[in-house]
């Protein structure tokens, strides 16, 4: 989700898009765990 906001947002320069993917990353930093389980799906993606 983080990269496809930053995608939107560095392809539009929509400050409303970088407020939310600010708002995300730091949810994402709160969740203990999230961070290990996101680079776990990059290493193994689910098709």
């Amino acid at each position: 989700m983080l990269d496809f906001t930053w995608k939107v947002f560095s392809q539009t320069g929509n400050i409303d898009t970088y407020l939310l993917f600010k708002e995300l990353e730091k949810e994402n930093q709160e969740i203990p765990g999230y961070q290990e389980e996101e680079l776990a799906e990059i290493d193994f993606p689910i098709s």
